[in-house]
């Protein structure tokens, strides 16, 4: 690869089309890491929304990417960039961007650098936390045989069971995003299966589920703010059926690629997800998506705008990236 380079990033507001809602959170606008490396004429470009409850923010990703400006001009690769970043949103765009800027100066696409070939792939909508009634409405109204619901410790049941009248139809995950208490789970988790849920996400808080090393849960759990990173694999993998792979969590597609290794070789199932971004964010993963169970590249549909050769969605059937997007 060229060793001089470019390197330029800003962050930049996207609107949502509606507040969504979560646990503990409510999201109107999020702040997106745009990181563009330049060398021999072309560019690579990346994007990360950050790891929100770990406290990133848009002046703490350009701190970080400010920090190393010189290394990635001098030539730094995405090894060396593991070494000089922590994971988290600031790696998350600036691997992405390494991989891209790779891809166009080889003249390559990122399936035939990684061996991993782009098939049919099918994204889960996700709805947020709203009325039973609202939550069944929105259920209605997506076009998708596939929907993740968003819930918390209010309401779990008469929510989800709202979702499910309103969608018979429907293959249902749940993300609880730490929302509930091991008594919760254990008392929830037969009757969610009843419903027919597929799979309930992150229930019990990051530091707080070291109960579930002695539980079988009937629905099949999946570790999200619980596995952040290659290093937490071996402590998921007792806990947890399949782990949530993020890249703003890994840092970037390049250790993605090696949880997912890690992962499968230990038995577990994989799902990818966002933090919710434009195509461009949406594009890397898409590569691990090949490798998973369950695939939640819905984030760009919560926007506004898109940017420009976007990704396209049609009825949860995810198009591949262009070349003019990413990779």
């Amino acid at each position: 690869m060229a060793k001089t380079r470019e390197v330029t990033f800003k962050i930049d507001p996207w609107e949502l089309k509606t507040p969504i809602k979560i646990t503990g959170y409510t999201f109107s606008v999020v702040q997106l890491l745009h990181v563009t490396i330049s060398a021999d004429g072309v560019s690579g470009s990346g994007e990360a929304a950050g790891v929100y409850y770990l406290g990133e923010t848009g002046d703490s990703m350009l701190a970080q990417v400010a920090s190393i400006k010189g290394d990635l001009e001098r030539g730094a690769g995405r090894e060396e960039l593991r070494k000089l970043l922590p994971a988290g949103g600031a790696r998350n765009a600036i691997d992405c961007a390494l991989w891209d800027l790779e891809a166009k100066l080889d003249h390559k696409r990122v399936w035939e650098m990684t061996g991993i070939y782009p098939g049919y792939t099918v994204s889960v909508q996700t709805i947020g936390i709203g009325t039973p009634e609202e939550m069944a409405a929105t259920a209605k109204s997506i076009g998708n045989s596939k929907i993740k619901v968003k819930l918390d410790g209010e309401m779990p049941l008469e929510r989800i069971s709202a979702v499910r009248a309103a969608r018979p139809d429907a293959e249902i995950v749940v993300d609880v995003n730490q929302g509930w208490t091991f008594e919760q789970l254990v008392d929830l988790a037969p009757k969610f299966k009843r419903l027919g849920v597929v799979m309930i996400e992150q229930p019990l808080p990051r530091g707080g589920d070291a109960a579930l090393e002695d539980y079988r849960s009937p629905v099949p759990l999946c570790a999200d703010e619980s596995c952040l990173s290659v290093n937490e694999v071996e402590q998921a993998s007792r806990r947890y059926q399949l782990i949530n792979i993020k890249l703003d969590k890994t840092g970037g597609l390049t250790e993605a690629l090696e949880l997912a290794d890690l992962a499968q070789s230990k038995g577990i199932d994989l799902m990818v997800g966002n933090m919710v971004g434009t195509s461009l964010a949406m594009a890397p993963g898409f590569v691990i998506a090949q490798l998973c169970r369950y695939v939640d590249l819905d984030g760009a549909l919560f926007l506004k705008q898109d940017r420009d050769n976007p990704m396209t969605y049609d009825g949860g059937v995810v198009s591949a990236p262009s070349t003019s997007l990413w990779g």
